[in-house]
């Protein structure tokens, strides 16, 4: 079972999050203000934090930093209503490794642990259809190897990683070096497309990379 502590103010949802986490074998340590919160880490291992930004005594980016440089092997998952991009890209500069913006089901914070764990114990990514090579910085569908350009390559390999799990553009954004932030989203949806292209996707009945509407894809390797 995961077991995670969560540093979060709003008593109530942090109980809902505890009850439905646990139906999906994650155990949560819930502290209601970051100061117990680090006390708590101090004396408890955990497998992942997921932290509030908007906290009393302590904002929730400062709270990430003391717990990166203290734990510097501890996932740390933001999980907030601030939706300035500001604070995510702080946030993932002070070492946080996802931001899930609020509001959001609970289920897809499980996932999201998971996803982030499994990256942590190097689990490498293969299956029939798709597979990579990070050294050779090649990605093959059915062993034929895809003629990608860089941002297509980066994207590709982030979605391979995180198989099954719905990511958002922003995550994508964010997270793809290659792309230039002042693209915007629409650059993510057109290189998208160029992707399903060069898979044979067929964009309005995808088998591969699936469209979650409002939101952004889920890549299916199978």
């Amino acid at each position: 079972m995961i077991k995670i502590l969560l540093i979060e103010d709003d008593v109530e949802l942090a109980r809902l999050l505890q009850r439905i986490l646990l139906t999906e074998e994650v155990e949560t340590v819930m502290a209601f203000n970051p100061v117990d919160g680090l006390k708590i880490l101090e004396h408890e291992t955990f497998d992942a934090l997921v932290l509030d930004l908007s906290l009393p005594q302590i904002d929730g980016l400062d709270v990430c930093r003391t717990v990166r440089a203290s734990f510097p092997d501890l996932p740390i998952i933001i999980s907030s209503a601030r939706s300035d991009t500001v604070d995510k890209i702080i946030g993932f500069e002070l070492g946080a490794d996802d931001y899930l913006p609020k509001p959001y089901e609970p289920i897809e914070l499980a996932f999201r642990l998971r996803a982030i764990l499994r990256r942590g114990i190097q689990v490498k990514t293969s299956s029939e259809v798709f597979s990579i090579d990070e050294k050779q910085h090649v990605i093959k569908r059915n062993n034929r190897e895809l003629n990608l350009t860089k941002a297509e390559y980066d994207i590709m390999a982030f979605m391979l990683d995180k198989e099954g799990f719905v990511i958002s553009r922003e995550e994508l954004l964010l997270n793809i070096n290659s792309i230039k932030f002042q693209s915007g989203l629409k650059s993510i949806d057109v290189i998208i497309g160029r992707i399903r292209q060069k898979i044979g996707d067929d964009p309005k009945n995808p088998h591969s990379i699936l469209s979650v509407r409002g939101v952004g894809y889920k890549f299916i390797n199978a």
